[in-house]
């Protein structure tokens, strides 16, 4: 199952940016995560919810600034970004956990899809 991640590019420090991610209609898991990765540092969790839909939660580096939602007709997840920072800047991943629990949700390891990337940067 391959994802596919839009939306990244260069935006000044308190703008607003939307990331795509479309997974193939037959898709099914449990979560749908958002995690991002700066140079020379490892993957982090961004921001997640349910599959179905539901609860949300949010690394609190990003929390009250960033929405995840998800539209099931178009089978896509967005992640809004309000208010970016420079360390904001990132490759952003999307990513579906078939079996993911939720005391693991943060943790890159329990999903088994991913999308390719879109590079988000903030400059100051």
């Amino acid at each position: 199952v391959q994802l596919q991640a839009s939306g990244g590019g260069l935006v000044q420090a308190g703008g607003s940016l939307r990331l795509s991610c479309v997974a193939p209609g037959r898709t099914f898991g449990r979560y749908v995560a958002w995690f991002r990765q700066a140079p020379g540092k490892e993957r982090e969790f961004v921001a997640g919810m349910r599959w179905s839909g539901g609860h949300t939660y949010y690394a609190d580096s990003v929390k009250g600034r960033f929405t995840i939602s998800r539209d099931n007709a178009k089978n896509t997840v967005y992640l809004q970004m309000n208010s970016v920072k420079p360390e904001d800047t990132a490759d952003y991943y999307c990513a579906v956990g078939q079996r993911t629990i939720t005391s693991a949700l943060r943790n890159p390891t329990a999903y088994d899809y991913w999308g390719q990337g879109t590079e988000v940067t903030v400059s100051s």
